[in-house]
C-alpha cells in the first residue's frame, strides 16, 4: 500500500466531462495517488473546471494547445509515482480499478508486466455501460495479445492499463507526431516493451462512446496522414517479433480492415498500405461497400456510396445519444419543491 499511483489526464475542451473525470480520480480506494491535469490549450472552461479540484494531491497545468501526445508526455514528466495510470478527460475509473490491479502485483512476473482489466461502453449513463469479454481478456504473452488484437479485429481501451514507471520509461514517449491513432501506436510499444499481460478482473474502466472527437477520421487530410503513419509504425513495431507466417498475417489483416479509410479519396495513402502488405507476402483486396449501398454506387459511384455508408451510422449514434442525454437529464433532474 506504499506505492504511488500517478493518474495522468491530458484535456482539451473538455469542460462537459472534466469534472465527473477527476471525480472518479478522487474516489480511487487506493490510498497513495496523485492526480495530474495536463490541459491542451482549450477554449472552454475546462482549464478553470479542473483548477477547483486543485490540492496537495490534484496537480493542475497548461500549456499552448500541441496535441494530445505531448499534454500526456508533460504529465509523465511531472509524474512522482511508481505505477502509471492513463486516463482520458472524458472516461471514468471504477472506484476499486487501481486497487485491485495494485493488489495483482504479487502475481507478476516482473516490474515489465502490464496489468489490464475490464472496460465496458457508454454515452451519457455509466450504469448503463456493457461490459463485453472478448479474447483480449486475458493473460497473454506479448506477442500472442498483439496477434490476437488484428487477427480478430479487438480493441483494448487505454485506460484499462496500469503499467510500472519501469516499463513506461522503457516504452518511449508519446509520439508527437501523431494526431489520431496515438494510443495504438503506443500501447503496441509498451506491450512489446512488457513481459506479459496480466487480466485482473474487476477494475472496471468506464469508456464513453458515441461523440465525434480525436478517434473520429472523417475526411480530413491531416487526420489520415496521422492515421496512415500510426499503421506503418503499428506493423513496423509488430514485425520485431520473430518472424513467421502468422506474423504477417495478422499484419496483412491489420492493414486489410483500415484499406477502406484511405480508399479511394486518398490513394498515396492507399498505396502505402497495398506496399506494404505486398513486402508481407501478400495483396490486399480492394474494398466492398455492402450490398445495400451498390445502388448507389451505381447510379453516383463508389466516392458517394461511401459517404452515404460512413454518414448512415453516424445519425443512428446521433439519435441514440440524443435519446441517452435525454434519459440522463429526467433521471438527475432536481425534485420539484413541494407547495402543500
Amino acid at each position: 500500500m506504499s506505492q504511488l499511483v500517478s493518474i495522468l489526464i491530458p484535456a482539451y475542451n473538455a469542460e462537459q466531462w472534466i469534472g465527473e473525470t477527476i471525480r472518479s480520480a478522487l474516489a480511487q480506494t487506493w490510498p497513495r495517488k496523485e492526480i495530474i491535469i495536463v490541459d491542451d490549450g482549450s477554449k472552454d472552461q475546462t482549464l478553470a473546471i479542473a483548477r477547483k479540484f486543485a490540492s496537495k494531491e490534484v496537480t493542475v497545468v497548461t500549456q499552448e494547445n500541441a496535441g494530445a501526445s505531448t499534454a500526456r508526455n508533460k504529465a509523465f514528466a511531472l509524474a512522482q509515482g511508481e505505477y502509471i495510470q492513463w486516463l482520458d478527460a472524458d472516461d471514468l475509473l471504477g472506484p476499486e480499478k487501481i486497487t485491485t490491479q495494485m493488489n495483482a502485483l504479487d502475481r507478476c512476473a516482473s516490474k515489465r508486466t502490464v496489468l489490464s482489466t475490464e472496460y465496458g461502453m457508454f454515452i451519457y449513463r455509466s450504469r448503463k455501460a456493457a461490459f463485453t469479454p472478448h479474447a483480449l481478456w486475458n493473460d497473454l504473452a506479448p506477442a500472442e495479445w498483439l496477434l490476437r488484437r488484428w487477427e480478430q479485429n479487438l480493441y483494448m481501451q487505454p485506460a484499462t492499463w496500469l503499467m510500472s514507471r519501469e516499463l513506461t520509461q522503457a516504452a518511449g514517449p508519446w509520439d508527437t507526431r501523431l494526431s489520431l491513432d496515438d494510443d495504438g501506436e503506443y500501447f503496441t510499444r509498451v506491450v512489446l516493451a512488457s513481459d506479459g499481460i496480466k487480466f485482473v478482473p474487476g477494475g472496471r474502466v468506464y469508456y464513453r462512446r458515441g461523440f465525434d472527437s480525436l478517434s473520429y477520421v472523417g475526411r480530413s487530410a491531416k487526420k489520415l496522414e496521422s492515421q496512415c503513419r500510426a499503421i506503418e509504425l503499428q506493423v513496423q513495431h509488430v514485425r520485431t517479433l520473430p518472424d513467421s507466417e502468422r506474423v504477417r498475417a495478422a499484419c496483412r489483416e491489420f492493414l486489410q480492415q483500415w484499406l477502406i479509410t484511405f480508399y479511394p479519396e486518398q490513394m498515396a495513402m492507399a498505396e502505402r498500405l497495398m506496399k506494404l502488405a505486398r513486402e508481407l507476402g501478400g495483396e490486399l483486396e480492394l474494398p466492398r461497400l455492402p450490398a445495400k449501398y451498390h445502388w448507389i454506387q451505381k447510379t453516383f459511384g463508389w466516392d458517394a456510396a461511401k459517404r452515404v455508408q460512413m454518414f448512415v451510422p453516424r445519425i443512428k449514434r446521433s439519435l441514440v445519444r440524443s435519446w441517452d442525454k435525454t434519459l440522463f437529464h429526467l433521471e438527475n433532474r432536481e425534485p420539484k419543491l413541494s407547495l402543500n
